[in-house]
């Protein structure tokens, strides 16, 4: 059956069949729960064929029994997963175990036959394929970076079926493990950091909490800051809800949330900033501008609307924020890993127009 999602006319939503809408529902809410319980029962669940018998390798060690099931057995219910602990149906090397036991190397796991449901192909177009092929920044046996495209998203979503992680799973399918180690917004481009094992991800993860990662950015930001370089610490806020939509809000009951903006360039209207991050909130760096009164050039959710018209009058067509270098140290090798994300050539060829038509 082929449903192929939402359409709003007039405040009147429709399901789709073979491109021709069946039902019409004037709640958006009530019609999202309608395609979902036909994709339910276009795909019921199914049972495995029997008894399965792993045994754990050394980067798949060190993890809870229970997030060890959950990731392995996709599309099987939490509660089915800790009930097959609780009674014992899962077993590590013939014993029982509770969910908060961490694997070992060479433990022998033993997983009953579950009712799963069957999951979705993932189908990565060849030019999605061939684009993370060319943004590979860097890859050796724990970690994978590559330069993201604005506009991808990192991991698939409500609207979203293929994300970047998702598409290297399918295209690395003997790489047992393959997850991130940070995220970048959809429309923000550059170095974005996969981990290969799970040593790796807890070695990264680590680093970022110790703040011993240094990340920089690239941005272009509206009108002139004052000093040369400017720290802002000011706690961010999730999910307040602003005109309907969730934004991130400068509030003091949020977490502490640090950036540096040092200015690399001037034009007329805009300036280019080195920006570092000694957290990594969610939308920091752009709530943090725009805080200041110098919100990032194409934010259509914290930016200004006459100074976005202005940049896209100008050839700019996405939000100019750049994840420029990523500074580390090794998991494996313990040596600093410098990774550097070039400047998509929309961005350079927008920087050149600004040096020619806009510059100070």
């Amino acid at each position: 059956m082929l449903y192929s999602g939402l359409h709003s006319e007039k405040k009147v939503y429709f399901i789709y069949f073979q491109d021709r809408p069946i039902v019409e529902y004037i709640s958006r809410r009530r019609c999202q729960q309608a395609i979902h319980t036909i994709q339910t029962m276009s795909n019921p669940p199914q049972k495995s064929s029997g008894v399965q018998f792993i045994r754990i390798r050394h980067e798949q060690a060190g993890q809870r029994i229970d997030n060890f099931l959950i990731t392995l057995e996709k599309g099987v219910p939490k509660s089915r997963i800790y009930r097959a602990l609780r009674k014992g149906e899962v077993r590590v090397n013939k014993g029982r175990i509770k969910p908060t036991y961490k694997l070992q190397a060479d433990d022998e796991v033993r997983i009953p036959p579950l009712r799963v449901t069957e999951k979705p192909v993932i189908h990565v177009s060849d030019s999605l394929a061939q684009t993370l092929k060319q943004q590979i920044l860097y890859e050796d046996a724990h970690l994978l970076a590559i330069n993201k495209p604005s506009g991808l998203a990192v991991h698939a979503g409500t609207d979203i079926q293929t994300g970047v992680i998702e598409a290297l799973k399918t295209l690395h399918p003997d790489t047992l493990f393959l997850e991130l180690v940070h995220r970048l917004d959809r429309d923000t481009s550059g170095c974005l950091l996969v981990a290969k094992s799970r040593q790796a991800l807890l070695h990264m993860q680590n680093q970022m909490r110790s703040q011993s990662m240094d990340k920089h950015y690239l941005t272009l930001t509206a009108g002139h800051w004052q000093q040369k370089q400017t720290m802002v610490d000011l706690p961010l806020k999730k999910n307040t809800v602003i005109g309907g939509e969730n934004m991130v809000t400068v509030d003091e009951a949020g977490k502490t949330a640090q950036t540096c903006f040092l200015i690399e360039q001037s034009f007329r209207d805009c300036q280019l900033m080195a920006v570092k991050l000694f957290t990594g909130r969610t939308h920091q760096i752009r709530v943090h501008a725009a805080s200041q009164g110098h919100p990032v050039a194409g934010d259509s959710k914290y930016g200004q609307r006459d100074f976005n018209k202005l940049m896209k009058t100008s050839g700019l067509n996405r939000m100019f924020l750049h994840a420029w270098q990523l500074t580390l140290t090794h998991p494996e090798t313990d040596q600093p890993l410098k990774l550097v994300a070039p400047l998509p050539s929309e961005l350079r060829l927008f920087l050149d127009h600004l040096n020619t038509s806009l510059a100070t």
